[in-house]
């Protein structure tokens, strides 16, 4: 096709994000909780969620968790329970040990590695309230040794979902609020009379929670600005066009502006599964939001041959790649760009949303050029230490006072001249 390259470039360029301007909103409302604390908490709560809290009512008791848990359809339990054993097993894989060592010169250097001391969870409520997301965001903070794990979710109408709570204490979080939005946000980056600030806030939330979350970065850590999910298949012509197609609406389900993507080298199977995508939309029950997720951002991009694949999921870099070929281990080791990769015709990307291991929660919006799912790693943080005696700070000391005062800071230097200048007395 002479135009492919102009029309992928314009593909990817396409804004599948809301246009709507929240950052101001999110800002007055973040200033406000700062100003006036509970009060503004208690009024945005009965605004926006239509309940009204006095600020000993935010905290969600004990007793109310326990009737939650006993409300819990017992399949579902079992499946939760199944579901964090193995999130919780392959995150305590990612732990990492201290490293330490002398050099030649007789430095003695180490990176020492410590969990955050407090994190807030926000967690969605309504209609996108899913237990899943509690355990893959709460439990990599309680494997990395996290003291203080705090947990928000909205209760629109006074309702928060049964499964949601329980799965909240299946994690191991006791300190759960009833507060959503982009005051939930502020309440953890600046605290209130009732409820101390944290040092670092995660989870994904709507347009405001996301425009929040960005405004308090700098006074507290985030994980990630969440954006809309998104799906791209890599299929020969020999996969079942029913499953693609069913793998691919599991994405655009979510939202309007998700995005699913089939990359195949035979045409005819493309027009399968854009046939069988048609006859799954006709009986899905969210097909309303999947169909339009398929028709404004959906693509089929037909290749001469599969090997130009791992070039365009590279600029894709998409948050879920399913590689639904003959040799996926091949395909995979040429990909540097993807959240999470689903290797082979029996993995749909839904395995990993629920009961795989991995975390679910990736980077959206070609940002796995640069950054990565979440992880115990996103609730530690590394400290490097340097000690010197006199001996070692004799033999490296001379090259930093050269670069100091190559730099024109020449307090650096005398700093380590007058050591020099004592060890030589």
């Amino acid at each position: 096709m002479p135009d492919f390259e102009s029309r992928f470039r314009s593909f990817l360029d396409a804004r599948r994000a809301t246009d709507s301007d929240v950052s101001d909103v999110a800002a007055a409302i973040i200033d406000d909780v700062r100003t006036r604390g509970d009060a503004a908490l208690a009024e945005y709560t009965e605004r926006f969620d239509r309940i009204r809290l006095e600020p000993e009512s935010f905290r969600v008791t004990g007793a109310e968790v326990a009737a939650a848990c006993a409300a819990c359809d017992a399949g579902e339990l079992e499946a939760l329970e199944m579901a964090a054993r193995r999130i919780e097993a392959f995150h305590a894989r990612q732990v990492p040990g201290d490293l330490e060592w002398e050099d030649e010169e007789g430095v003695g250097l180490a990176m020492r590695w410590r969990p955050v001391a407090s994190v807030g969870l926000y967690v969605p409520g309504g209609s996108a309230a899913y237990p899943s997301s509690v355990l893959m965001n709460a439990i990599p903070a309680r494997v990395a040794g996290v003291p203080r794990r705090v947990v928000t979710v909205p209760a629109p109408d006074g309702e928060i979902r049964p499964l949601v709570l329980a799965a909240v204490h299946m994690a191991g979080v006791s300190e759960i609020y009833r507060l959503g939005g982009a005051q939930a946000v502020a309440a953890l980056a600046y605290g209130t009379r009732t409820i101390k600030p944290v040092d670092k806030v995660v989870g994904p939330g709507n347009a405001y929670v996301a425009a929040a979350k960005r405004l308090v970065f700098g006074q507290v850590g985030i994980d990630s600005i969440a954006g809309p999910s998104e799906i791209l298949v890599v299929s020969d012509g020999d996969s079942d066009p029913a499953w693609i197609a069913i793998d691919m609406l599991s994405q655009a389900e979510h939202a309007e502006d998700a995005q699913a993507i089939l990359v195949t080298d035979d045409e005819g199977f493309a027009r399968r599964v854009e046939t069988a995508i048609d006859e799954t939309l006709a009986r899905l029950p969210r097909s309303d939001i999947a169909a339009a997720s398929w028709r404004d951002h959906g693509a089929v991009i037909v290749v001469g041959s599969l090997d130009e694949a791992p070039g365009l999921v590279d600029r894709v870099a998409p948050e879920h790649l399913e590689l639904a070929v003959a040799d996926p281990a091949w395909f995979a080791e040429r990909i540097g760009n993807a959240g999470a990769v689903f290797l082979g015709r029996h993995t749909p990307e839904a395995i990993g949303d629920y009961v795989a291991g991995p975390n679910h929660v990736l980077p959206t919006g070609r940002t796995a050029r640069f950054s990565s799912g979440l992880s115990v790693l996103d609730f530690m943080k590394r400290t490097n230490t340097i000690r010197c005696d006199a001996g070692s700070l004799s033999r490296i000391g001379p090259a930093a006072m050269v670069l100091a005062e190559a730099e024109g800071l020449h307090a650096h230097a005398w700093s380590i001249a007058s050591r020099l200048d004592a060890c030589g007395d």
